[in-house]
């Protein structure tokens, strides 16, 4: 049995609040983070052995498929992600920075999990639709050919799902900017 992350994202805080009571109910599944994010929609990440999280999120997506935004389950994820979905990713050197935004959770966080494994690279920060509109982001790290092409394929995996907004890769940003992302 594999540790295994999943998530359910949907449009309405009702529907989304039932459908993380459903999870649980499951399947032996941990809860992560559920809540509201903007613009009034809820998400709900869970973690567990890969069969529960699967059914877990399958149960969730059928029974209230009309408000599903989007849904994942990732088999191995990327020890990374957990400290950036929390902010409590320790950096202390930014050769060089990566930036995607995507317009939804779901994608963003699938898309990291790429880009952590397609380079050697530090994700920094996952923002997730707070104060945001329902968009999310984040923020990578590492030596600028890795950053580069962790960006390319993030930027691939999001806009599979048409859910990609635009992203960046900054070589050597200033200490200024650093302060203030760190």
């Amino acid at each position: 049995m594999s540790k295994a992350i999943g998530m359910v994202e949907f449009k309405s805080i009702p529907t989304g609040i039932t459908a993380a009571d459903l999870m649980v109910k499951t399947a032996d599944v941990d809860i992560v983070e559920a809540q509201t994010v903007c613009p009034g929609k809820y998400i709900a990440i869970i973690t567990g052995d890969l069969s529960a999280v699967k059914s877990a999120v399958e149960a969730a997506s059928h029974t209230y498929e009309w408000d599903l935004i989007g849904n994942f389950v990732l088999g191995n994820p990327h020890e990374s992600l957990f400290p950036a979905i929390y902010g409590a990713t320790q950096v202390d050197h930014v050769d060089a920075l990566g930036i995607l935004e995507t317009f939804d959770v779901s994608s963003l966080i699938e898309a990291a999990d790429m880009a952590a494994k397609t380079a050697i690279v530090n994700i920094i920060e996952l923002r997730l639709a707070k104060g945001m509109c329902g968009k999310s982001f984040m923020l990578i790290t590492g030596e600028v050919s890795a950053v580069t092409a962790s960006i390319e394929r993030a930027k691939q995996i999001a806009g599979e799902k048409g859910m990609y907004l635009d992203s960046s890769v900054i070589a050597h940003p200033d200490p200024k900017m650093i302060q203030t992302i760190l």
